[in-house]
């Protein structure tokens, strides 16, 4: 049977001279691993009687917990000592001001098609989106624009082919509405169209949102209060409004609606009418039976006003100086 001082003293001795947790480790599964002398001692206890078992069952027991102690303050010294180094190592200045991570911002332009949505939301339009790149007819044909319509040439549009081209309006998407489903109807479209156009007031792509109502009872008056509480809305007081007469190949009346801008000025800021009956037509609804109304919102032309902006192209800059003013 060992000797519990003798073999305290190595103990110490070992623990002393190790210089890294790694070396402790080893030194702890030499006195007290499942393979140690300390370990078959108490494995070997029961071949001992009662009494000679109890006397020296306590002694190994207590010589264990005396190693697990020696190894536990020399393992907090060791860490106290490596840490110390480390930082005299690496120098760490804890003056330095800590990492800040920059919070993006949503992008006025989609900050200004979520209060469109939630306006008409509210009234019970349904929001649908569709495609990007449409074909003649149902960007054109359908809407009862003309073959010689200025709107055709390659002046106005982006075309890939004589029937393919990126969309020039969502109103385009009135007609794929009509032609699945039947009315009553009632959906705003908002999504990106691209004209070949470029200034400080257009740019090749922009944002529309397309409305459109369709049922047995619609007249251009309901359309009037729709327009103006959404302005009254957008703009958060009830700015004063003119409905002007216009044209427009696919409503009939037409109108477009200005407002005043700088308490001087009448800047027009959208368009709407009355869905014309060969557009109807042309999906195969009875304009005798049903009457519609649409309207098409320039989304850059209302974020401009709303935040003061004076040149469309800043808000495709990405110029996070700019960008970071609607956080």
């Amino acid at each position: 049977m060992l000797d519990p001082v003798k073999f305290l003293n190595l103990a110490k001795i070992d623990i002393s001279e190790t210089n890294t947790i790694e070396e402790l480790n080893l030194v702890k599964i030499k006195y007290l691993g499942k393979k140690s002398v300390l370990s078959k001692c108490l494995l070997n206890l029961h071949k001992l009687s009662l009494k000679d078992k109890l006397q020296i069952s306590v002694k190994l027991n207590q010589l264990k917990k005396d190693i697990k102690l020696l190894i536990n303050l020399h393992k907090k010294k060791l860490i106290h000592v490596l840490s110390s180094n480390d930082k005299k190592e690496y120098d760490v200045d804890i003056s330095l001001l800590g990492r800040r991570i920059e919070n993006g911002a949503i992008h006025p332009i989609t900050t200004t098609i979520n209060i469109i949505e939630s306006f008409f939301f509210t009234l019970g339009f349904n929001i649908v989106m569709g495609p990007e790149i449409e074909d003649d007819y149902h960007n054109f044909s359908a809407l009862n624009i003309s073959k010689n319509h200025p709107s055709r040439s390659e002046h106005d549009t982006f075309w890939f082919d004589t029937e393919r081209l990126l969309r020039t309006q969502t109103s385009s998407m009135q007609i794929r509405i009509m032609k699945n489903e039947r009315p009553p109807i009632r959906v705003i479209v908002p999504g990106k169209v691209y004209r070949n156009d470029y200034d400080s007031t257009h740019t090749p792509m922009f944002h529309q949102v397309e409305g459109l109502i369709l049922d047995h009872v619609i007249s251009f008056s309901n359309l009037k209060w729709i327009m103006k509480e959404f302005l009254y809305f957008f703009f958060k007081k009830k700015i004063e409004i003119r409905f002007r007469p216009s044209y427009f190949p696919f409503t009939i009346p037409s109108a477009e609606i200005d407002i005043i801008y700088n308490q001087s000025t009448w800047l027009e800021v959208l368009g709407c009418g009355m869905v014309h009956p060969n557009v109807l037509s042309n999906v195969n609804i009875d304009s005798k039976k049903y009457i519609g109304c649409a309207f098409g919102i320039g989304v850059e032309r209302l974020a401009m006003l709303r935040y003061g902006i004076s040149d469309l192209r800043i808000f495709f800059e990405n110029d996070l100086r700019f960008l970071r003013q609607f956080k």
